[in-house]
């Protein structure tokens, strides 16, 4: 099996656990404090890994140059404004539809790897992303009908808006993290990888802290009081975030992201048991059809 598999199961449980956490801090932090708290928390962890691999592999650390910068902070800044998107889709429904909408980032990212990075699917995934997105759909309709108009009217609502919203930045998340990895020389794929995450954290830490320190500074210093709790958010995150940077690093994008909607399971389970949200059979009928398509493309990825 090849590694970027299980690396790709462990991004998404990594994340699915830390954004049912997030959540729980939006009755304690601002959208944007409890976005911040991901990154502050989260970059010792990231931290601490990349120490661990350059002590066990021995690799020097990559050299920065201008274009590994531009793309760190242009990654940076999408996944800051995914991540505020979709806490604030959480506030229009619930957390496993509000994660569902933004499920779409999958076949947005195809699409923008296959553009801009040259990046193509084996049959059986472009397959399993078809059985995913309606899968995805089903959520979204959850309550209503099939027929046009309840496709449009599913679409423009608030909570579909933001997901959707959160998927295409998402996708274009990971397409600068790529191309900020292929921006460093050195041969070591997942060393580039961590070190990419690393810089991109402190980035992200330096640009949103400013925006709380100029717009919301109650919410800055919540971020540093409310650390019990944050830190794990943190850590989740920095976990997740390594798991994501290297297997975008040793895989199609678009692959890791198929494979790492088995969030969808997770989802379930934090959704019901640890936020007590109702879930109907609707939306867990919409959730397995995603979680079937996860497993075509598994099938596909697997022959590719």
């Amino acid at each position: 099996m090849p590694i970027w598999i299980p690396i790709s199961v462990s991004a998404a449980l990594f994340q699915c656990w830390r954004t049912a956490m997030q959540q729980k801090l939006r009755g304690q932090l601002s959208v944007n404090g409890a976005g911040f708290v991901r990154y502050l928390y989260g970059m010792p962890t990231a931290l601490v890994i990349l120490i661990a691999a350059l002590w066990i592999t021995g690799a020097p650390l990559p050299k920065i140059n201008g274009p590994f910068l531009v793309y760190s902070a242009l990654g940076g800044i999408g996944q800051i404004l995914a991540t505020n998107l979709l806490i604030m889709s959480f506030g229009y429904r619930n957390f496993a539809v509000g994660t569902a909408y933004s499920k779409t980032e999958t076949v947005q990212s195809a699409i923008l790897a296959f553009f801009l990075l040259h990046e193509s699917l084996h049959p059986l995934a472009v397959g399993g992303m078809g059985v995913g997105l309606v899968g995805v759909m089903t959520l979204s309709l959850a309550g209503r009908g099939f027929k046009p108009n309840d496709l449009l009217r599913a679409t423009v609502q608030p909570a579909a808006l933001c997901g959707l919203g959160a998927g295409l930045l998402f996708a274009f998340t990971t397409v600068f993290i790529k191309f900020a990895n292929q921006a460093l020389p050195d041969p070591n794929l997942v060393i580039r990888a961590l070190f990419g995450l690393v810089v991109t954290n402190t980035m992200q830490i330096a640009m949103q802290g400013a925006y709380l320190l100029w717009r919301e500074p109650q919410e800055l210093k919540k971020a540093f009081t409310t650390w019990r709790s944050s830190m794990w958010v943190g850590t989740l995150s920095g976990c997740g975030s390594a798991c994501w940077f290297t297997g975008f690093a040793t895989a199609p994008v678009a692959l890791v992201r198929v494979v790492g909607q088995v969030e969808v399971f997770a989802t379930l389970g934090f959704g019901h048991f640890y936020l007590r949200e109702p879930l109907t059979l609707r939306e867990a009928a919409g959730l397995l059809l995603v979680g079937a398509g996860v497993a075509l493309a598994l099938v596909g990825s697997v022959g590719h």
